[in-house]
């Protein structure tokens, strides 16, 4: 079996990436990566000595090369997108061109091709906020930032393909992320990383905005059960079951890091912020058997030690955040 996977050099995906790579997984994988600035070869150099790793930097939107790629493949797993929903406020191009049409650029290569599946990798965020209960498969899309609304794009255009020609398209939609190698623009290494060097962590509005917490290591899990066994043009979500509002996850990351709360910055709320987040896992639960493993207070601890341990990770990475 040869898989592309596409962002594997990202947060999720080179998590994706050493996680089959470190098991009986696929006979080859192959990583395209543009390596923009969230993109980080060092994210897989655990595997990049593998046989059966191989890596090419390049654009999704490159359809020379998008076709080149996929037609020597069996399998797509694509995570390859703009991911920062601040950075989308400030400039939804970027955004609109990776998410939407690397996607439709990606699919015309597979339909062409002929990769026997292609997983997508989306977000909790195309559903909008819901004030309780949790979003099911079927509810309706209503994303309100740019970002969600590109990601909202991507998975339509892909569930389209299975529609109309019959591609084995595969959506998964998963909740907040974190762990280990987590780029730190994203709130958790944000806020552990200004904790570190002692400096204020920036709180959105009251701080009330609720999220799910998942833990790649079962994100990862998820995505790999969909793979090889999910049912074409299904979605499923991926859910970690750990609801938190911004201010309780803010508080369990003062206490890590032994700081208090005169260590909150509360700034102006983020533009057309969503309240709450919650997706129902029974699909992937009942069909797949899926549940998340990781215990939150047990992988926040597990990634606050990391980054303590890993300086030389992330300052180089928060250094430039700083410079742009």
């Amino acid at each position: 079996m040869r898989v592309l996977v596409t962002g594997g050099a990202g947060f999720i995906g080179s998590h994706y990436v050493r996680t089959l790579l470190g098991a009986d997984g696929p006979e080859t994988i192959t990583v395209l990566d543009k390596l923009t600035y969230a993109g980080n070869l060092a994210n897989l150099d655990e595997v990049r000595d593998s046989d059966r790793f191989t890596f090419v930097q390049g654009d999704i939107c490159d359809a020379e090369l998008a076709g080149k790629l996929v037609a020597e493949h069996d399998q797509v797993v694509h995570f390859a997108a703009e991911s920062h929903v601040d950075r989308s406020i400030l400039g939804a191009a970027e955004f609109v061109r990776t998410n939407v049409m690397g996607t439709q650029t990606l699919l015309d290569a597979a339909l062409h091709g002929g990769p026997t599946t292609f997983v997508h990798v989306s977000t909790d965020e195309v559903y909008g906020s819901i004030a309780e209960g949790s979003w099911p498969e079927t509810d309706p899309l209503r994303p309100n930032s740019p970002y969600a609304a590109s990601k909202a794009a991507g998975d339509l255009l892909a569930l389209s393909y299975h529609r109309t020609h019959g591609l084995d398209v595969r959506v998964t939609r998963c909740s907040n992320n974190y762990g280990h190698h987590h780029f730190p623009e994203k709130v958790i290494p944000l806020f552990i990383t200004n904790l570190l060097d002692g400096e204020k962590v920036p709180l959105y509005g009251d701080g009330l905005n609720v999220r799910d917490w998942l833990h790649v290591d079962d994100h990862v899990r998820g995505i790999e059960l969909v793979r090889a066994a999910g049912r074409p043009g299904e979605v499923y979500n991926i859910g970690g079951g750990t609801e938190l509002t911004n201010r309780e996850l803010t508080d369990m990351l003062l206490a890590a890091c032994g700081a208090d709360e005169s260590m909150i910055d509360y700034v102006d709320d983020r533009k057309g912020h969503d309240r709450r987040y919650s997706v129902d896992w029974t699909k992937i639960r009942d069909e797949l058997g899926y549940r998340p493993r990781k215990d939150f207070a047990t992988g926040l601890a597990e990634t606050v030690a990391w980054y303590r341990e890993n300086r030389a990770w992330w300052e180089p990475l928060k250094a430039g955040l700083g410079a742009g």
